[in-house]
């Protein structure tokens, strides 16, 4: 059951195996650590992959589907951090796009995407302004990727920026298992005040071949709840000691709102940077504002 689990969504967590399994996450990760043995998979601080090693990534389905409920709950405590009339840049990947489902509820928001799935989700948000950037499909994923979509961002400036990735851990930052989305998603970050990482506990203590953003330079992370004493838990209290602002969305088993969540009490977390002078988070420039037509 877990090797057809595995096969089917590419990558899954401990937590989900051991609901569909229906035992404990004790009883599972023994389990998965035998057939990793047989060479038949991967660990993953928090799951199980496909074997392949550093470079390999799964299909966008595949994605989707892993930890999906935990995903949900990350976008609805995310979208929280949006006000009305500001300026953000949403990345490509699974749980940005659960996050552009929720932001169409945001009156006067600008959004700067290079993600087709997100552009698609505000598409009919008439109080929501789409802007996306140039660039080469990138088919896998949905996004606009290479200098055209770099250099579409030059001069531009928002308050935040929301991205995802393959693997998150305290020594690296962000990463992904592309090249050429790494690079995207670096321009995507020089363009934003605060960079707020998405990501869920099954990335938490993963490491993947291209870095995107290294710790230091992310504001916050917004993740679920990892497993008690596992590896993802102490990933949090080393990011958390190299100033990154965790957010805990709520708890499985409760319906996501924008208010379930806490932030996770860390010594040494720093506060956010201030916006930079004259900058009040509600405008993108580059060359003239970029706020909501009038």
């Amino acid at each position: 059951m877990i090797l057809e689990m595995v096969r089917a969504n590419g990558a899954v967590s401990l937590r989900e195996l051991a609901r569909v399994v229906q035992t404990s996450e004790v009883t599972v990760r023994r389990d998965v650590r035998a057939l990793e043995a047989e060479g038949l998979l991967d660990r993953r601080h928090g799951g199980a992959v496909l074997p392949g090693g550093f470079g390999q990534e799964s299909g966008f389905h595949q994605r989707s589907m892993a930890a999906s409920a935990e995903k949900a709950a990350i976008a609805e405590c995310a979208a929280g951090l949006v006000g009305e009339g500001e300026a953000v840049i949403v990345g490509a990947g699974t749980t940005a796009q659960e996050l552009a489902r929720r932001l169409a509820r945001v009156p006067g928001l600008t959004v700067v995407t290079n993600s087709l799935l997100a552009a698609q989700a505000l598409a009919h948000a008439g109080r929501v302004d789409v802007v996306m950037t140039g660039g080469t499909l990138r088919g896998s994923d949905y996004a606009l990727v290479g200098s055209g979509a770099e250099l579409s961002l030059q001069g531009l400036r928002v308050a935040r920026a929301f991205l995802s990735g393959a693997g998150l851990t305290a020594e690296r930052g962000l990463s992904t298992s592309n090249m050429l989305s790494a690079s995207a998603d670096r321009a995507l970050v020089k363009a934003a005040a605060e960079v707020v990482v998405l990501a869920d506990h099954t990335k938490l203590g993963s490491d993947t071949m291209f870095q995107t953003v290294p710790a230091e330079k992310i504001t916050r992370l917004v993740t679920d709840q990892p497993p008690e004493g596992s590896p993802g838990a102490g990933e949090l209290e080393a990011l958390a000691d190299r100033g990154v602002r965790v957010l805990v969305a709520g708890s499985r088993g409760e319906q996501p709102t924008a208010a379930a969540h806490r932030e996770v009490p860390v010594p040494g977390q720093r506060p956010p940077g201030p916006l930079p002078p004259g900058h009040d988070g509600r405008h993108a420039h580059a060359g003239q504002p970029m706020g909501r037509r009038r």
